[in-house]
């Protein structure tokens, strides 16, 4: 169970079920329901990873919302949400014959309708990732039909239109006209942004879109005069507590993640992780898409206060939070952190401290790196 944090049900084990998420199988199937077809609303599209390039997706239907701002807006528990998850199907054929209809879905600004039959019944059937939210049911598609045509939006009609804009700039393009970055991983798994346009692994597109919006906020934020006050910013969602400490000075970013024990990932012991970067990110995080979507949120701040700073965030996860929702319960986690209002501290020290009050625990401190190099580092101004 060592592995647990990095792998996040990927199968590391060798097990051929991760135990670890039995709970929710075991949850989730009494909510799934076998069917034969499908008629009613399709908020989003899924494209799958194994075999890639060679890859299979279909519509994500499902007669509720596809959109978690959405979810925490209603206050839905996490057994509501399982229940929405339990409830959605995931549509799976060969792209060819499926994808105008998807990208016509991935457009609209408003779920269409579809009318789906299946090979043969679907049921309960979890598709589980780290990065996404879970999928309860996957059917073979035989025919698919959308009813009506999309709603799109003026701007995303304007840059997905655009074939000669590279796709890491038409992501920060619709991210600076303020569409969230929810439907810009919808625009980018659909293939409906780049030169060269393909469909993406929708778990890839996640991931990517939070990593190519934030290092653009970076370099701007990098511009920026750094704050002035050490600042600690907190806040919770399904017992994903979230701490970060603000530094004035040059960009710098560290995430430390700490998983307790008997929780989702954590095993009998305690589990933390770290990473870190500066201007430049070297490699993939073993925190994996959480360490993106933390980012993402910290810089959304950084860029409207017209600031800089270093930066530490702290992950705590409970066993409050008993299922794999995804990364967006950090992305928004963070979110709602940093748009609360923040506590000033006059040391790091003192920062630090409040901290460990926050998470719960001091046992992350020696993980970070970046704690001791900014106790020791001096300012050009120290000098005169």
């Amino acid at each position: 169970m060592i592995r647990c944090v990095e792998c996040k049900g990927k199968g590391l084990c060798g097990l051929p079920r991760c135990p670890i998420v039995s709970r929710f199988h075991a949850q989730a199937a009494a909510l799934a329901k076998p069917s034969a077809s499908y008629q009613g609303s399709s908020p989003s599209v899924f494209i799958g990873s194994f075999g890639y390039p060679d890859v299979r997706g279909g519509p994500l239907m499902v007669n509720d919302s596809d959109n978690p701002p959405d979810w925490l807006k209603r206050n839905l528990g996490m057994d509501e949400i399982v229940g929405i998850r339990a409830r959605t199907l995931r549509g799976s054929s060969a792209l060819t014959s499926v994808a105008g209809d998807l990208q016509e879905i991935a457009l609209s600004s408003v779920p269409l309708d579809v009318d789906v039959s299946f090979e043969r019944p679907v049921s309960f059937s979890l598709t589980f990732d780290g990065t996404m939210a879970p999928v309860g049911m996957t059917g073979s598609v035989k025919t698919l039909d959308v009813i009506g045509s999309a709603r799109v939006e003026r701007v995303v009609d304007r840059i997905t239109s655009d074939t000669d804009l590279p796709a890491t700039e038409a992501c920060v393009a619709l991210a600076h006209e303020s569409v969230d970055v929810y439907q810009v991983s919808k625009l980018m798994t659909a293939g409906l942004l780049g030169k060269r346009r393909k469909f993406v692994p929708t778990r890839w597109a996640i991931t990517a879109v939070d990593d190519t919006v934030s290092t653009n906020l970076k370099k701007e934020i990098a511009r920026n005069a750094p704050i002035e006050e050490i600042l600690v910013f907190s806040g919770e969602v399904f017992g994903n507590r979230i701490a970060c400490i603000l530094v004035p000075g040059d960009w710098r970013y560290e995430m430390v993640e700490v998983w307790g024990a008997h929780t989702l990932w954590g095993g009998e012991e305690e589990m933390i992780v770290q990473d870190r970067e500066g201007m430049k990110k070297q490699g993939y995080s073993p925190i994996t898409g959480a360490y993106y979507s933390a980012r993402l949120a910290v810089c959304e701040y950084l860029d409207r206060i017209r600031r800089c700073a270093r930066v530490i965030v702290v992950r705590s996860v409970s066993n409050e939070y008993w299922a794999p929702l995804g990364t967006w319960v950090i992305r928004e986690a963070t979110r709602k952190a940093m748009a609360a209002p923040p506590l000033v501290f006059p040391t790091l020290d003192a920062a630090v401290a409040h901290t460990v009050l926050v998470i719960g625990s001091d046992s992350w401190v020696h993980h970070s790196t970046l704690i001791p190099e900014l106790r020791t580092q001096r300012t050009l101004g120290q000098f005169f």
